[in-house]
């Protein structure tokens, strides 16, 4: 077997709407055999699925590149749907069959035609009306059509209808960008909905992130107060004909049942409102009136959309001890309820969402702040009606109901998830039930917050893209889902947002919601920049990405560079440090690590990776340059922080940490470092004490100094502050706080405390990178070289994950036996090197499938590294079997068997 398959133009399955001129083709590789290479490869192009006319073909390509192949030497067509189709040779001589054909449709692109219609609002008419206002317009068709297609974007929030059935699948259109910036468009083909005669095409606005409550000050309108409408319906015909039907003055206005929809205050639907989108003689329709607003910032659709992900249903219907009804949907999630419900004409129902009961077991909302996630409906009566938001989501667990009759039936109500449709890439479990909920809850948390921005919590008055949340969590998200689109597009509106002198705003988009001129670049939060680039193409070999964004991150170095009087240390400025840490004074929301020290750390971090960039992209002299200033920087950071006998200056955790994961140690003062970082854990009971900047790096950097034990130690801690600590307390998202809520049922505080908030979830990346052992290689990016390297600890008895890559899937798996044996099963795609690492194994003693690595013709070569053994092997699957050394000789790896609760 040797076949191509999972075909990608731009990480996506068949996308429509790319303004790209030169898109890029990725796929997979499937064989049974071992140590199988792309030795070439053909792709075709054709405007027919059954492609027997081949528009462009690449020939035969002697490359073993099949990721990212940009398709060149070709200009595709605005507006055109192109099917592809690849065939592979390995180097044994075997050819694929042609692939099943995928395709990929282009946008606008830069037409001269572009955008022809008018932007539209409600008018003057409905200028005072609070309700979303709806637009509308008929038109006749007379012939037979062969292709249909709507491009669509908004100033607010839009959804879509023709023929009185709703456009598309997608949610929150055009999504949040920089809008005064930054505007995406959408495609929809909508060939199949057009019917002979009469065709009614509306929308209906929301005020969304544009034009509503934003953050947590009050304020509204922050990016503007009119929502607006630009469409074009494209239609061509079997004659060959076109015509397009455009937004502008011959459509008419009118108000909605959509009494209001704020994405914080929820959503007030009045069903006796309704009117049907094909009668308009239930509504009041006026005049839509034209608005003068930039076409120029329009670019096509570049995230995933938000879609509708998963249905829960509710587990229970409670009555808390004041009395309310409340549903518990059994998982903190992130979406809406759809419910059905039956009652007299003018009776109103109501749902409030809340993320927790109190310690008395009534429901709590008091860390909402001012959002108040109420949803209410207002029925038409005469039978079952069946409603669920349009504009809004909420946060929550528990849902109060207000006004409905008993008996309350549960299977009335769904919890929808919402969040952005990113491909699901990483899968991890293990003997502990425990652990592996908490990889439940950091999966949860990914789902809840990356509704088409990288939130830092989904249920209060914020629901921001902090960028320091961003920068800690992408690699664990990367190895969950398939973030790239995700991450492109919030990447793009941080270049976009970013400041004349290279600063970074807080969070991104940059609504400025506190409207200060202060409320930007911080160390770690303004250090996205350059991370997030950097981390994309180590986890999917995105080289144009990183150039796109090059510049961008030589901006914030300088920013950094020119602060205070000395261009070596960060000591200026407002910086948020180790925000949370727990070796502060009580109640404090900043840990004890000085905030110089941080910055200064995160600044050689960050010009290390701006360094490495440089290299990979090709500007030579850049590299050189940054790697003087790195230099100049870390003997800066020694000068300030470092005693010549080599002791960190600053005691804390995270503070040790830094300067280990961040390498700006001597590389003799390491090992008294890492010797320090055991001391401080063990002082603190075996606890950490780390905040949002130690706690990410924190197993990773044990694991590495030889201190695994101590690692998984504060993996099973159950008590305070500890992961498992919030799993104890039944959580199944990660928190804000580790104290979020204590054992006693109190609450860490009122005002911030998310329950739902994924940066302590960054440990998933230890899970994955070291316990599981699959890490990428940054000089063969994208997983086209894999490392497995596991690490069993106490306390595990067997460990499983594997993740999708850009070449088809990697996973690891280790288990012990109970003769004292250690098996490790890996599996490495087509078309991918690897090398497994086996901890404390003997070469000698390492068997694959039960023959000795010497007779194994896949593997390349091994060697001995210290007690270990690595294995240099090519693409297939793979069984080492090798006995564990005795518990005398290694008591790390006497297992301790964990209680679950």
């Amino acid at each position: 077997m040797f076949i191509v398959n999972h075909l990608r133009c731009e990480y996506r399955k068949n996308p429509i709407g790319l303004d790209i001129s030169s898109p890029r083709i990725s796929w997979h590789l499937e064989s049974d055999a071992r140590n199988v290479v792309q030795e070439a490869y053909q792709i075709q192009l054709s405007l027919v699925p059954e492609m027997n006319r081949i528009e462009w073909d690449s020939g035969r390509q002697h490359s073993n590149r099949s990721i990212h192949v940009e398709l060149t030497g070709w200009k595709p067509v605005p507006r055109t749907r192109y099917y592809y189709r690849v065939r592979a040779w390995d180097g044994a001589g075997n050819e694929s069959e042609w692939s099943e054909p995928a395709f990929f449709e282009t946008g606008l692109m830069d037409a001269e035609d572009r955008w022809q219609a008018d932007w539209i609002t409600a008018g003057a008419a409905l200028k005072d009306d609070p309700s979303c206002p709806r637009l509308r317009r008929v038109f006749e068709l007379q012939k037979a059509v062969v292709r249909a297609t709507i491009y669509a974007t908004a100033l607010g929030l839009y959804e879509l209808h023709l023929n009185g059935a709703r456009v598309g699948d997608h949610y929150f259109t055009p999504g949040w960008t920089s809008y005064d910036k930054r505007l995406q468009y959408q495609v929809y083909d909508v060939t199949s909905m057009l019917v002979a005669g009469q065709n009614v095409i509306g929308a209906v606005l929301g005020d969304g992130w544009y034009g509503g409550h934003l953050g947590w000050d009050g304020r509204k309108g922050l990016f503007g107060d009119d929502c607006a409408l630009l469409l074009e319906l494209h239609i061509r015909y079997e004659d060959g004909s076109e015509d397009r039907i455009l937004s502008g003055k011959d459509w008419m206005a009118s108000a909605s049942a959509i009494a209001m929809s704020d994405i914080y205050m929820g959503e007030t639907y009045d069903a006796r409102l309704e009117s049907d989108w094909l009668d308009a003689s239930r509504a009041s329709w006026s005049p839509a009136a034209i608005l003068d607003h930039a076409k120029d910032i329009i670019v096509a659709q570049e995230n995933v959309p938000v879609t509708a992900m998963e249905q829960l249903k509710p587990i229970a219907l409670l009555t808390t001890p004041e009395g309310d009804r409340v549903l518990d949907m059994g998982q903190n999630m992130v979406g809406w309820m759809r419910f059905s419900v039956q009652g007299d004409p003018g009776q109103t129902v109501e749902l409030l969402h809340a993320e927790i009961l109190d310690h008395a077991g009534n429901f709590y909302t008091e860390n909402l702040r001012s959002a108040k996630q109420q949803v209410q409906y207002t029925l038409k009566g005469g039978g079952v009606e069946t409603y669920e938001p349009h504009f809004t989501f909420q946060g929550f667990r528990y849902v109060k109901l207000i006004g409905f009759s008993e008996p309350i039936q549960i299977d009335d109500f769904t919890g929808v998830v919402l969040h952005s449709n990113m491909e699901r890439t990483g899968e991890f479990a293990c003997s502990s039930p425990l652990v592996n909920q908490l990889h439940h809850n950091i999966l949860w948390g990914q789902k809840g917050n990356f509704l088409d921005v990288p939130t830092d919590c989904p249920q209060r008055d914020e629901r921001l893209g902090w960028t320091g949340d961003a920068q800690m969590f992408i690699r664990t998200a990367s190895y969950l889902m398939n973030t790239a689109p995700f991450f492109t597009k919030w990447l793009r509106d941080l270049r976009a947002d970013q400041h004349e002198d290279g600063g970074i705003p807080f969070f991104v988009p940059d609504a400025n919601v506190s409207g200060s001129d202060s409320a930007h670049s911080s160390a770690a939060w303004g250090d996205a920049a350059v991370i997030c680039p950097w981390t994309l193409y180590e986890m999917y070999g995105d080289t144009r990405l990183l150039a796109e964004q090059y510049d961008s991150m030589k901006q914030w170095i300088e920013y950094i560079r020119s602060q205070g009087d000395n261009p070596y240390l960060w000591n200026t400025g407002f910086h948020f440090g180790d925000w949370l840490g727990l070796d502060s004074k009580p109640g404090s929301y900043v840990g004890a690590t000085d905030r110089d020290y941080v910055a200064t750390a995160f600044y050689a971090y960050s010009v290390s990776l701006t360094r490495k960039a440089a290299s990979v992209l090709g500007y030579d002299q850049d590299a050189v340059y940054f790697d003087q200033l790195h230099a100049q920087i870390i003997q800066a950071f020694r000068n300030e922080f470092v005693t010549p006998a080599g002791r960190i200056s600053v005691p804390t955790q995270t503070a040790h940490v830094l300067a280990l994961h961040f390498d700006l140690l001597e590389p003799e003062h390491r090992k008294r470092a890492g010797d320090q970082l055991v001391k401080l854990v063990e002082e603190a009971g075996n606890h950490l004490t780390t905040g949002f900047v130690g706690t990410p790096y924190l197993n990773p950097v044990l694991s590495a100094a030889g201190h695994r034990d101590l690692a998984y130690t504060l993996l099973f801690q159950k008590d305070y502050p500890s992961w498992l600590f919030q799993v104890t307390q039944g959580a199944t998202t990660v928190w804000e706080h580790w104290d979020g809520m204590r054992e006693d049922g109190s609450l860490w505080s009122r005002d911030m405390n998310s329950f739902n908030h994924y940066a302590y979830g960054a440990i998933g990346e230890w899970l994955y990178r070291d316990v599981a052992g699959i890490r990428p290689d940054e000089h063969r990016p994208g997983f086209g070289m894999v490392h497995i390297e596991p690490q069993p600890g106490p306390g595990l008895d067997w460990v499983k994950a594997k993740v999708d890559t850009m070449y088809g899937t990697v996973s690891s798996a280790w288990h012990r036996q109970d003769n004292g044996e250690m098996i490790v099963e890996v599996h490495i795609p087509a078309n991918v090197s690897g090398t497994v690492l086996l901890p404390l194994a003997a070469k000698a003693a390492v068997k694959e499938q039960g023959q000795p690595l010497e007779e194994v013709t896949a593997i390349r070569a091994f060697r001995a590294e210290g007690t270990d053994t690595r294995v240099e092997l090519g693409s297939g699957s793979y069984t080492f079997t090798y006995v564990l050394p005795k518990a005398d000789e290694h008591p790390e790896l006497e297992a301790e068997k964990v209680q679950s609760s």
